[in-house]
């Protein structure tokens, strides 16, 4: 409570209730330094930009370096070349582009502007302003999503064949990690051909769909469905036994057989074929694939709208 009072007394020496109303309610991060760079007033902005309340940086100070402010070479500037503390000692204004270290870890790019307090020609604090480098912020969603466009299936919105061959690459290497067994199951849509000579394509991309989102629907959240090319699709399941594959992939063809979509003949409803096999020690992206391919076909051969899993 005395920190709190202390804190209140030399903030109030430096700013009007008046200005302090005004800064508390920016639509930008504000914080107020004393000339030794405590931290004197903390508004909401700053909160929702870098996730500290006050309680958490109200009395401490900038040396602390909780935010840890880096510039783009990864300079720490709390403690080297920090622009409020060179306003401090000459009094004027800046304006830099950091990067402050969120609350959560992470770093985010945001553009700064101190300013002096002055009283009768000296400093007697200064007022840092922040706000999120939306130039950068921007570039890098647009980046975030290009790269999903460019790893999505826009048709299925599930994983394109690049994704699912970087997926199943690094769960067969985290699998090996943990000592663990990873479950592939290939996936591919009986008479699909067919589907699309007799109803058309649109209605076969209806199908593709249904198909997905049913399989989608029953993943756990660390398991992954992506579509391998055309009708054929493949789930990679991490931490199975050998001999959970059988029923997981009786769930995915019962569940898959008893989905149907609506067309104007009535409604039409499709079945799989599955191969399933669980990860070899030193197992590949391509000798895992080819083996629940080769699964998959032996199920088409012996019927179509069955499982076929792994002896070996």
């Amino acid at each position: 409570m005395e920190v709190k009072e202390k804190t209140r007394e030399l903030l109030e020496d430096i700013l009007t209730e008046q200005a302090i109303d005004i800064i508390k309610n920016l639509d930008l991060g504000v914080y107020v330094v004393s000339p030794e760079r405590e931290i004197l007033f903390w508004n909401k902005k700053a909160n929702e930009i870098a996730g500290y309340v006050n309680d958490e940086v109200i009395g401490i100070f900038c040396q602390d370096n909780l935010l840890r402010h880096v510039d783009d070479n990864g300079t720490e500037l709390c403690v080297h070349g920090c622009p409020l503390l060179e306003t401090i000692k000459d009094g004027q204004i800046r304006e830099a582009r950091v990067y402050l270290r969120h609350k959560s870890g992470y770093r985010l790019p945001v553009r700064v502007k101190t300013i002096p307090v002055k009283k009768n020609n000296e400093v007697k604090g200064a007022i840092e302003f922040f706000q999120e480098d939306s130039e950068e912020i921007n570039l890098l969603d647009e980046l975030r999503r290009t790269r999903e466009k460019a790893l999505i299936c826009p048709l299925t919105e599930i994983g394109n064949r690049r994704y699912t061959e970087q997926i199943l690459e690094d769960r067969l290497s985290e699998m090996k990690r943990l000592n663990s067994k990873l479950g592939v199951f290939f996936i591919d849509i009986d008479d699909f051909k067919k589907i699309n000579d007799t109803y058309g394509h649109p209605v076969g991309d209806i199908v593709l769909k249904m198909v997905t989102r049913t399989l989608v629907s029953i993943m756990r959240p660390y398991d992954f469905v992506g579509r391998w090319g055309g009708e054929e699709i493949v789930a990679i399941v991490p931490h199975i036994k050998k001999i959970e594959l059988f029923d997981l992939g009786e769930r995915f063809r019962k569940l898959v057989s008893a989905s149907s979509i609506k067309i104007a003949q009535g409604r039409l409803g499709v079945t799989v074929s599955i191969g399933a096999t669980i990860s070899h020690e030193n197992d590949t992206v391509l000798s895992i694939i080819k083996r629940a391919d080769q699964l998959m076909y032996e199920s088409k051969r012996n019927g179509k709208n069955r499982v076929t899993v792994s002896t070996a």
